[in-house]
């Protein structure tokens, strides 16, 4: 057998590594150090299959293509980087996470979105996240809630363990009513009104399994507020219709792993305004708003206009939605009746089985009840279209 020993070895052009044909075998009792860098110093032309080292979250990626971007390796064993493992993910179940609300209002509560129920105290936010609405970032161990009543502020809690909220960092501008995607390792939030009643275009991201301030992503095409979204495992989808006399809404997607502006996606069926959005690993689906009960979905492997799914029992806006891989359970607090009465408070909570179209089901309640508490909360859970 030949044997070779270099320090470098570099192509005829001095422009990368040589390329090695055939079956190439490497022995020895040592290891093996491949390429290594931030999320930011992912190259972003390189052959489908190549591998490096993420050096955020301390995982080992590779490039799915173009249309894909990099994907980490998962270990389905052990923690890596802050992720569960799966005896405790199997032992937890699929825990949905309410917080926030109304401008004073810091209260935290769950439920099992396996099991019909009431939701059950959980702990409180640091700060009151009021008007905050949307999904908090979720992974199988944390959800971050971001934002609010003109805050930046980003906090976290841990769903295996019931507690207060803990302080992670904060977004780069200070707003309510913005919407969040995440996969397994990033967060990003999109839109939203600052102060002054600023509607915004900025995108967001942090690295979920540690502590900081956000970094920019990238603009979503219009200026928008009380956006709604979902995600699969590689893609974020938002969705914004916050005038009626507009264009019934637009979806645009983006992929989670890189930065950049987002894409046109498709059309929404309904007009929707203040409206909850869920996902599990193929299906998307958007339920009620100021305007009507309507529930409809996108299939987000393929791009296209929304499909009917079917109703809610209620006509109600202020959605906070959570998931598990089958079920999508949507909270809403405000049930819009225009009459003399006003506006009734509910703290219903309905749900839909991802793989079956029709109407939604009544589940539960929430814990906190009816008045101006239950205004516009996040929620979020440890099963999702971005974890699948």
């Amino acid at each position: 057998m030949s044997e070779v020993r270099v320090n470098n070895l570099s192509n005829e052009n001095n422009t990368g590594g040589p390329t090695i044909s055939g079956i190439t075998t490497y022995s020895g009792t040592h290891f093996f150090v491949p390429p290594q860098g931030t999320t930011a110093e992912r190259p972003e032309n390189c052959e489908p299959g190549s591998l490096r080292f993420n050096t955020e979250s301390r995982k080992l990626e590779y490039f799915r293509g173009s249309e894909i971007g990099w994907m980490e390796i998962e270990a389905s064993n052990h923690e890596m980087g802050g992720g569960t493992t799966s005896s405790n993910q199997n032992s937890l179940g699929s825990r949905a996470i309410m917080g926030g609300g109304h401008v004073y209002n810091r209260t935290i509560e769950y439920f099992t979105v396996s099991t019909f129920g009431d939701s059950q105290d959980f702990g409180d936010l640091t700060e009151a996240a009021g008007y905050s609405t949307g999904k908090t970032a979720s992974t199988e161990t944390r959800a971050l809630f971001a934002g609010g009543y003109y805050k930046n502020a980003i906090e976290f809690v841990t769903y295996q363990t019931t507690g207060n909220a803990i302080d992670f960092g904060d977004l780069t501008y200070p707003r309510l009513h913005c919407s969040s995607c995440n996969d397994t390792i990033r967060g990003v939030w999109s839109g939203g009104q600052g102060p002054g009643h600023t509607t915004v275009n900025i995108m967001d991201y942090v690295t979920i399994s540690t502590t900081g301030n956000a970094l920019d992503f990238g603009d979503i095409a219009k200026a928008k507020t009380v956006l709604s979204s979902c995600c699969s495992t590689t893609r974020g989808f938002v969705q914004h219709s916050n005038n009626p006399t507009s264009p019934v809404g637009v979806f645009e997607t983006f992929i989670i792993r890189t930065t950049g502006n987002p894409t046109e996606f498709g059309d929404a069926l309904h007009f929707q305004q203040v409206f909850g959005g869920a996902s599990n690993a193929t299906r998307g689906i958007f339920a009620g708003g100021y305007i009507g009960n309507n529930i409809q979905y996108i299939t987000m492997a393929t791009t296209g206009d929304a499909v009917e799914f079917g109703d809610l029992i209620n006509r109600g806006y202020n959605h906070a939605a959570a998931t598990s891989n089958t079920r999508a359970c949507f909270c809403f607090y405000n049930d819009y009746v225009p009459d003399p009465a006003g506006t009734v408070k509910l703290n219903v909570i309905q749900s839909v089985q991802f793989v079956t179209l029709g109407n939604a089901v009544d589940f539960g309640d929430l814990a906190y009840i009816t008045n101006d508490n239950t205004q516009l909360p996040q929620g979020g859970s440890n099963q999702h279209g971005g974890l699948a």
